[in-house]
C-alpha cells in the first residue's frame, strides 16, 4: 500500500459489540486463576477497556500513559509499577490492540530493567494479532496482519475527524500493507 492511499478503515461502533469483548476478556481473567490486583491502561487506547475490566472485576485501577512519548513521563509510573510486582502485587495490563507489540515491548523491557517480578504481570488486549513480535496473555479477539489489512476505529477514536484517523493509519503503513 502506498502512502497515499487510503487505509480501510474498520469502525468498531457497537457498543454491544465492544461490551462483549470486555466480558469475555473479565471472564478470560477470572478463570485463568490468577486475578491481578489492579488493572492498569494503558493511554491512551487501553484507558477505556481497563475502566469496564476494573468494574467488571470489582478491581482498583491505575492508568500509564505511553501514547502522549513525553520523555520520562511514562517511565516514572512504570517504575512505581515495577516496584509494586517486585514487592508481590499482581497487575494487569490493558491496551485496545497488539498490533506490532511495540507498545508492550517498551513496557516490558522498562518494567525488567527497573526489576519487575514477571509472576505478577499479565496482558490483556481487545484484538491481537498473532503475528505481532510480542505475545499476550489474553484476548478477545485474534488477527492475522498478514490477511487482515483493516485499521481498527475504537469507539473512543471514532469521535475523531477522519482525516485525523486516516492520518494516524498511514503513519504506520508497514501495518497496512
Amino acid at each position: 500500500m502506498s502512502q497515499t492511499a487510503e487505509p480501510q478503515l474498520h469502525y468498531l461502533e457497537y457498543y454491544e459489540d465492544f461490551l462483549a469483548k470486555v466480558r469475555l476478556l473479565s471472564r478470560q481473567i477470572e478463570q485463568s486463576g490468577w486475578l491481578p490486583e489492579f488493572v492498569i491502561g494503558v493511554g491512551r487506547g487501553g484507558l477505556v477497556p481497563a475502566v469496564y475490566i476494573s468494574h467488571q472485576l470489582e478491581l482498583p485501577m491505575l492508568s500509564i500513559d505511553h501514547s502522549a512519548k513525553v520523555p520520562g513521563f511514562a517511565d516514572e509510573l512504570l517504575a512505581k509499577v515495577a516496584a509494586m510486582s517486585a514487592a508481590g502485587t499482581r497487575l494487569l495490563f490493558v491496551d485496545d490492540i497488539n498490533d506490532s507489540g511495540g507498545t508492550i515491548q517498551y513496557i516490558r523491557d522498562l518494567l525488567e530493567a527497573r526489576g519487575c517480578a514477571n509472576g505478577n504481570l499479565r496482558f490483556a488486549v481487545i484484538i491481537n494479532n498473532q503475528r505481532s513480535r510480542v505475545e499476550v496473555d489474553l484476548w478477545a479477539e485474534m488477527i492475522d496482519r498478514d490477511e487482515d489489512k483493516r485499521w481498527f476505529v475504537f469507539p473512543w477514536e471514532a469521535v475523531g475527524t477522519r482525516e485525523s484517523i486516516v492520518e494516524e493509519a498511514l503513519s504506520v503503513p508497514e501495518r497496512l500493507s
